[in-house]
């Protein structure tokens, strides 16, 4: 009669047992890149601090492809949870870490013991498929993705740009608004001042004759395949080039898992020759696999971006081939081809399991040039391009892992780091040159700049919310083999950077928790950048574009501060549109000259977040951009929709900011919402015309009175 009790008792004990092995258990992930360029080591990282006499005692060495010991420098980082190697030579090494290496008060467990990585003297292109494979497997571990029976579980500026808006010679005519001068950017919609060009509903892009703008009327519509989704647009002389979004099916993939759908998201550039608008014909289809990251065009040479995903959680069923993004040219192959070795590079120091793919096009011979298109392993978030370089980033996380069980990892960021890609442009050939790592990750493409040689980036580290982590910002300067030289570091903590803007030798950052503090830095001198100047003002500015050398204005929101009734830290929310004109004329007290408030609580632009939405005549001083209008209701938290169309305001620094054009429509009777076909989306001038543009029609506005001229509905 006493086994019950006897057995229950020992079940206790072994239950007691297991919890108290499993409180004082700690399992240490290790995570690190295959591979790296001698010039800059290599590093791993731990979830646990190392021992500090871990590398005297021998736990931690490493051995060359022989499995003969080397001697390299050690060097412990970030709290010991970082181990830097250096001093090796090109070659096949192996880092061997015991368990004692983080031994502690609890007994640690490491989920890897040996790590393989390569060393480089410059970046090479991937050898075999085998290397290729063994890349993607080491990116798995080190995201702490399990797998099991093919089932993941994860939880988890320049000042030039201002001088390129407008064309010069014949009809006057707007462009698109860019970063860099002389490195255009693709849009929705273009114009080459008689015709108009504009991607509408329907997968269409129309093209429209405004040489009478009181009879604006469609030459002809380009209407894509069924699987195929215009995205953006590109103007070369008597060509139009549509970037497009295509479902590609690719029957090599297909045969190599039955549970596969041989259906991949091909970026495509389409060319067409508009000699004769009224019936443009394609030329030349080109395009590479994955979904488009940005692209630029100079002079005639167009730089498409594309991020490929491959289907990692299908490895063991589709390795080698399978993993290279496939590529596609019209006059080569319609099928489509897995992407040469020859083409595929590991960056140094990548980790994650994409591929950035750079794809150059030469479009002053669109028929016969070749396509020049490298892949390289380690995904790409941001994008900064002049005329000489081309920056790519990626972020790396040091992460602390928790096992969830054999099926899923979860995994925490702890501190986040940003690598910049740097690359030489020349014509077609692209070529990657250097490679630095910064702590903090960066808001956009304004965040980055090159003046002299040198290269400037504004960061944020941290959390705004977060008291073990605070946010705080930098800024770097690097040179041209990307060292740093100088750095301004722990700006506005707890707060995060909203924009960001380059002018020549001056820096402008807007940061924002509370208040939107205007930072003028002065980074003349790239061993000594300084701050000259802080302004705090209410509201905070998305984006930030210069008028002339000594006025920039910003675009952002007004807000307000509303009491906690918890008794905590106020409640900040935002009001209506805010448009700041900021005189730094004195670097040293910068000054808000003039604002204006738009609309209410819920009006919203896309020039908040895309810069491509700011139309700029500069030689009338206006300034136009879409808006979708709100005001408060009756109740705290109620809007009420009142209209959408655009504003043109004249800005100057004599006048401060005029309202000339309110091209808003007000909502029809009954109407709760904005109509999403009629919202425009951007504005151009040709002439003495201004044009909106939305994704169902065209409207012309007279440039002086703005009285409407026409409207014109898509087909």
């Amino acid at each position: 009669m006493r086994k019950p009790i006897i057995w229950l008792s020992v079940s206790v004990v072994l239950a007691i047992l297991v919890l108290t092995f499993a409180f004082f258990v700690d399992k240490v992930s290790v995570s690190a890149s295959g591979s790296a360029l001698g010039d800059r080591g290599w590093s791993a990282n731990f979830s646990a601090p190392l021992a500090i006499d871990s590398i005297q005692a021998g736990h931690i060495y490493v051995t060359d492809q022989d499995g003969n010991k080397v001697n390299p420098e050690f060097v412990l980082l970030s709290g010991n949870k970082t181990l830097k190697v250096d001093g090796l030579e090109s070659g096949t090494y192996t880092l061997h870490i015991d368990k004692k290496a983080v031994g502690g008060k609890s007994y640690k467990i490491l989920d890897r013991d040996k790590i393989e990585f390569k060393m480089y003297e410059v970046i090479e292109s991937v050898s075999s498929e085998e290397e290729l494979t063994a890349y993607f497997k080491n990116a798995k571990q080190m995201r702490g993705i399990e797998f099991s029976g093919g089932i993941e579980v994860e939880e988890e500026a320049s000042m030039d740009a201002a001088k390129s808006s407008s064309s010069s010679g014949g009809v006057d005519y707007s462009t698109t608004n860019v970063q860099v001068e002389g490195v255009d950017e693709s849009d929705i919609v273009k114009t080459d001042g008689d015709y108009i060009y504009a991607i509408s509903d329907n997968q269409q892009v129309q093209i429209i004759d405004v040489q009478d703008p009181q009879k604006m009327k469609i030459a002809s519509v380009i209407k894509t395949e069924d699987n195929s989704y215009p995205s953006q647009l590109f103007l070369d002389e008597e060509l139009l080039i549509v970037i497009a979004d295509k479902m590609f099916p690719f029957e090599e993939r297909e045969k190599l898992a039955d549970n596969m759908l041989p259906i991949n998201n091909m970026t495509t550039v389409q060319i067409y020759s508009i000699e004769d608008r009224e019936n443009p014909q394609l030329i030349r289809e080109v395009g590479a696999e994955g979904y488009l990251n940005n692209a630029r065009k100079k002079d005639s040479i167009i730089y498409l971006i594309t991020n490929v995903h491959p289907d990692i959680w299908m490895m063991g069923a589709i390795e080698g081939d399978a993993l290279r993004p496939v590529v596609f040219d019209s006059s080569d192959d319609k099928q489509g081809k897995y992407m040469e070795l020859k083409d595929i590079a590991i960056l140094p120091g990548a980790t994650e399991p994409t591929y950035t793919v750079i794809t150059a096009i030469d479009l002053s011979k669109p028929v016969e040039s070749r396509i020049e298109t490298k892949g390289f392993l380690g995904s790409s978030a941001q994008l900064y391009m002049n005329k000489n370089h081309l920056y790519l980033t990626a972020q790396r996380y040091d992460m602390d892992f928790a096992d969830r069980g054999s099926r899923a990892v979860i995994w925490n960021p702890t501190n986040v780091f940003t690598e910049f890609y740097k690359f030489k442009l020349d014509g077609t050939k692209v070529d990657y040159l250097k490679t630095a790592e910064l702590k903090g990750s960066i808001l956009n493409q304004f965040s980055m700049d090159e003046s002299n040689g040198h290269f400037r980036v504004v960061m944020t580290e941290g959390n705004m919310w977060d008291g073990a982590n605070p946010s705080q910002n930098h800024l770097f300067i690097l040179d041209e083999n990307m060292e740093l030289t100088g750095s301004i570091e722990g700006l506005a903590k707890g707060e995060r950077i909203y924009s960001a803007r380059f002018m020549g030798d001056k820096a402008y950052m807007v940061t924002f928790r509370e208040t939107d503090p205007l930072f003028v830095i002065d980074v003349a001198d790239p061993s000594k950048p300084e701050v000259l100047g802080e302004l705090k003002i209410p509201g905070f500015s998305n984006y930030l574009h210069p008028l002339d050398e000594n006025h920039l204005i910003g675009f952002g929101y007004d807000t307000v501060a509303k009491k906690n009734p918890s008794g905590g830290e106020p409640f900040i929310t935002t009001k209506g549109m805010k448009l700041s004109l900021f005189d730094v004329t004195d670097f040293h007290n910068p000054k808000e000259q003039d604002t204006e408030i738009i609309g209410g609580q819920g009006t919203y632009s896309p020039i908040q977040y895309d810069h491509k939405a700011l139309l700029q005549h500069k030689a009338r001083n206006l300034f136009g951009f879409p808006v979708t209008m709100y005001e408060g209701g009756s109740k705290e938290f109620d809007i009420e929709y009142k209209g959408s169309g655009a504003l043109v305001y004249e800005i100057t620094p004599e006048k401060g900011i005029l309202l000339k054009g309110n091209l808003v429509k007000d909502k029809a009777s009954g109407q709760l919402y904005e109509d999403w076909g009629k919202e425009v989306q951007r504005l151009v001038y040709s002439g003495e015309t201004i044009y909106t543009i939305a994704r169902g029609g065209i409207s012309s506005y007279q440039i002086d009175g703005f009285k409407e001229l026409s409207t014109l509905e898509f087909k």
